[in-house]
């Protein structure tokens, strides 16, 4: 019998570094399992420019998982190698698998400064060279003497990227593309070319970075045994590079690694365009599916909820949707915050764990709150809407998006999972009630709403249809429950 899957970033930005994160996993694991978690999206694993303060977005040694003294500290924000292989294990042993990290965009934190003529380009506009080509003071030779050549004796140097945001030499703060380096023309159009995003952007089209990336990833493969990959960054980097980098790293690790990358952007035809252009098999975050949660959230009501599920990917293509309400980059204060009002949390979590389309992603400042931020766990809720997932729903679904202001749909359910079937109601305004067809199968059986919020049980007619409710802005999902 399969369970529906589920994913959690098992992770947010402003966490603490103690406990380490690898030891909280290891105690979790097998209630995680329990609640219906199939999979783990964990935070970058390896040594970052910041050391221990590092959340892993400013990658320095892919190679050191928290093994040697670099940076300041032989542990990463999250804990020692022994930590993360011994958490990686203990999630297997529950069954659940492990999607590592993948920061390979850039590098940051060099060892030493070259000196490397460059041209100075305009922010907004990458393809606008500003004055003239001359020298600067490079971040961009990486040795890794802590290391001292363990694992891989790759060093990197100037000619392995293609630009920078810092002169050393002038102390200035700009973008650099070095002399006789072209930008990735297979990349987002935002700012005319984002190939280059910040620290020392890696040159995707030096065949040296390509075999050693690879060279990694299948070390990384072996010495962890995760899973999969989430890819970080993916409009920024050519969609050739993963094309091929998939391939082989699969090829030779010949495990079918799973794969999920953030293409951060509002417009669903962008990501779908990238799934077409990466030839591979990989699934993408439903970005537009976030961007409607949130202005839903943001209305107050006044959000038409018949449109909540158009133009994303959870829509125009559900096999390669990774659904998610919230993750660490639209949390407060990050870059692309955008986070779903408090109200709305439960409705938007009722719509990417409870229909048949996409593969959810919990986040895991709304399962165990954000300090920082004062932002409380959604443990209790969340854990039911999970069970919900995955003992009831299944089956086939019939949609009933017909009102702005309350939508509702069912699941008729299936052999393998007893007594499973539900029907989910949503508002975000007045309250109503549906008349909602959920199988002939349960002509005659009781429903009560799991949420605790709808006080009424109802009855299913001969029609194997049931006039279910719901309060205003609120959420109801009806199970089946006879009467003592």
């Amino acid at each position: 019998m399969l369970d529906n899957g589920l994913m959690m970033q098992y992770f947010e930005w402003n966490m603490e570094s103690e406990p380490a994160l690898w030891d909280i996993l290891k105690k979790d694991a097998d209630k995680l399992k329990k609640s219906g978690v199939t999979s783990l999206w964990l935070p970058p694993a390896y040594k970052g420019a910041e050391g221990i303060k590092d959340v892993g977005y400013a990658p320095y040694d892919l190679y050191d998982l928290g093994e040697f003294n670099q940076k300041g500290t032989v542990r990463t924000k999250y804990g020692t190698k022994k930590q993360y292989l011994d958490a990686i294990e203990a999630a297997h042993k529950a069954g659940i698998n492990v999607y590592g990290d993948l920061v390979l965009n850039h590098k940051m934190g060099a060892d030493e400064v070259e000196e490397v003529t460059a041209e100075e380009f305009n922010s907004s506009n990458r393809y606008q060279m500003v004055g003239e080509g001359k020298t600067i003071g490079a971040w961009t030779k990486f040795t890794f003497p802590g290391r001292k050549g363990k694992y891989s004796d790759f060093t990197w140097n100037w000619n392995h990227f293609d630009g920078i945001d810092w002169d050393q030499d002038h102390f200035k703060k700009s973008v650099y593309k070095f002399s006789g380096k072209q930008w990735s023309e297979d990349v987002d159009r935002e700012n005319g070319n984002f190939d280059y995003l910040m620290g020392a952007d890696i040159d995707f089209n030096n065949r040296d970075v390509f075999e050693e990336f690879v060279k990694w990833a299948v070390w990384y493969v072996d010495t962890t045994d995760i899973d999969g990959f989430r890819l970080d960054a993916v409009k920024h980097i050519p969609a050739s590079f993963y094309r091929d980098f998939l391939y082989k790293v699969r090829e030779y690790t010949g495990k079918e690694l799973f794969t999920v990358g953030e293409y951060w952007h509002g417009d669903v035809r962008v990501i779908t365009d990238y799934l077409e252009a990466i030839k591979s098999e990989a699934s993408l975050f439903d970005v537009p599916l976030h961007y409607n949660l949130y202005h839903c959230s943001k209305a107050g009501g006044s959000y038409d909820l018949r449109t909540i599920l158009d133009n994303t990917l959870m829509q125009k293509n559900p096999i390669k949707a990774v659904t998610f309400v919230d993750n660490h980059d639209t949390q407060p204060g990050q870059p692309m915050e955008s986070f779903v009002e408090e109200w709305f949390k439960p409705m938007a979590y009722a719509i990417i764990l409870l229909r048949k389309e996409g593969y959810p992603c919990v986040f895991y400042g709304d399962y165990k709150g954000i300090p920082y931020n004062k932002i409380k766990a959604k443990k209790q809720l969340l854990d039911k809407l999970m069970k919900l997932r995955k003992t009831k729903a299944y089956g086939v679904q019939h949609d009933y998006f017909d009102d702005p202001d309350c939508i509702g749909w069912t699941r008729e359910g299936d052999r393998a999972h007893k007594d499973s079937g539900l029907a989910v109601m949503i508002s975000d305004g007045k309250g109503g009630t549906k008349r909602m067809y959920i199988g002939k199968q349960f002509a005659g059986a009781h429903f009560s709403d799991a949420m605790g919020n709808a006080k009424y049980n109802i009855k299913i007619d001969n029609d194997g249809c049931g006039n279910f409710y719901v309060n205003r802005g609120d959420v109801a999902v009806w199970v089946r429950k006879e009467p003592k």
